[in-house]
């Protein structure tokens, strides 16, 4: 069975510095404090985290929704990608941003922490800084 989930949080930034930080090379490496290779085109492949994380751009809606096929290194051979949609809105405080992660192989909950310690921690910090 799929395992899928969804995480949500506040960043101290506009959804367009968000939005264009996630697409961006240098300001995903600089967010996340790793490695990354990313495009803001459909089609592209990226890689993120030093490797760690591979997939491609499926669906950009310019400054509201990203969407990408996602996996690890820790995803067996057999399996397929999984489906992350990450959107951007407006708030008080900067950007409301919600990603959810479907189409996980049975291991996959251990990504819920995980966006958490290694997208939303640092984001807070760098769009905070």
């Amino acid at each position: 069975m799929a395992v899928k989930f969804e995480v949500t949080g506040i960043i101290p930034a506009a959804p367009e510095d968000v939005y264009q930080a996630w697409l961006d090379t240098d300001q995903h490496t600089k967010m996340t404090g790793s490695p990354a290779r990313v495009s803001d085109q459909v089609g592209d492949e990226f890689e993120a985290w030093d490797g760690y994380i591979q997939g491609m751009n499926l669906k950009l809606e310019l400054h509201h929704r990203i969407i990408q096929s996602w996996r690890t290194t820790e995803f067996e051979t057999i399996d397929t990608d999984s489906l992350l949609e990450i959107n951007f809105e407006a708030h008080e405080e900067g950007t409301h941003i919600t990603i959810r992660h479907s189409k996980l192989p049975g291991h996959g909950m251990q990504y819920q922490q995980g966006w958490i310690d290694a997208y939303f921690i640092p984001m807070q910090t760098f769009f905070g800084s």
